[in-house]
């Protein structure tokens, strides 16, 4: 899903990502006044208020200083993409990137139908291919997972026709200002190779994080040592 993709650009580049679902998730657990009326709406299927999440949005983007950084799930509609985008031309800072990810529904739903979250966090777990260390509870904390509210095939599905009826114009937008790229694929090996290209064609100063410079470098050694060992070996 697009959140472990963020989470794997966040950890390999000098990057800030900002879940709008996860904002929402941590108001909906602390039963704040914007987390009630979230819960409510998404527990029916339905999508939260375009000037809400911008509020969500923009409080936090406006910390974000001389920081390359990915918005995860939003905009999600043609009024969210207006509203955003006028926001950030007023602060200077126009968004400069928009990557769909193609998935065929059954996909989707099938990864949905495994999934279980961490709340206070917003980890997420997968039965299929990221299961959590102990069944039913957090790697970290050892607190409960619980599924989402909207995580079931008929909710699914009225999201996804509300998905389809607004995205579409959103990407349309976004194709006029020459700003969105789509990438097509069913398993994170087809889809990975090909947002790290769009990234970095985009972006072609981004850093890559201290950490994983090093740890690729450690590997690349490694991989050296053990061939040079393999030589030595069929040699003699």
């Amino acid at each position: 899903g697009k959140g472990n993709y963020s989470g794997r650009l966040v950890k390999k580049y000098d990057i800030v990502s900002l879940s709008t679902g996860d904002l929402l998730r941590m108001h909906i657990n602390d039963r704040t006044e914007v987390g009630r009326m979230a819960e409510e709406i998404v527990a029916q299927g339905g999508l939260v208020p375009d000037e809400l999440m911008l509020q969500v949005v923009t409080s936090k983007l406006d910390r974000l200083h001389n920081k390359h950084w990915i918005l995860d799930g939003f905009p999600r509609t043609f009024a969210q993409g207006e509203l955003l985008n006028t926001h950030l031309n007023k602060q200077n800072t126009p968004l400069s990137l928009v990557v769909n990810l193609d998935v065929p529904d059954d996909i989707i739903l099938s990864r949905i139908s495994d999934r279980w979250v961490h709340l206070p966090s917003g980890r997420v777990y997968n039965l299929s291919y990221n299961p959590p260390k102990v069944e039913g509870f957090d790697d970290e904390t050892g607190e409960p997972l619980t599924k989402r509210p909207d995580d079931n095939p008929e909710i699914f599905a009225r999201r996804l026709e509300k998905f389809y009826s607004t995205t579409s114009p959103l990407l349309d937008f976004y194709a006029r200002l020459s700003q969105a790229h789509s990438i097509s694929g069913t398993t994170s090996d087809e889809i990975w190779p090909e947002l790290e290209r769009v990234l970095k064609d985009a972006f072609p100063g981004l850093k890559e994080r201290a950490e994983s410079a090093d740890a690729r470098r450690r590997h690349s050694l490694s991989d050296a040592i053990a061939s040079a060992s393999m030589n030595a070996t069929i040699s003699k």
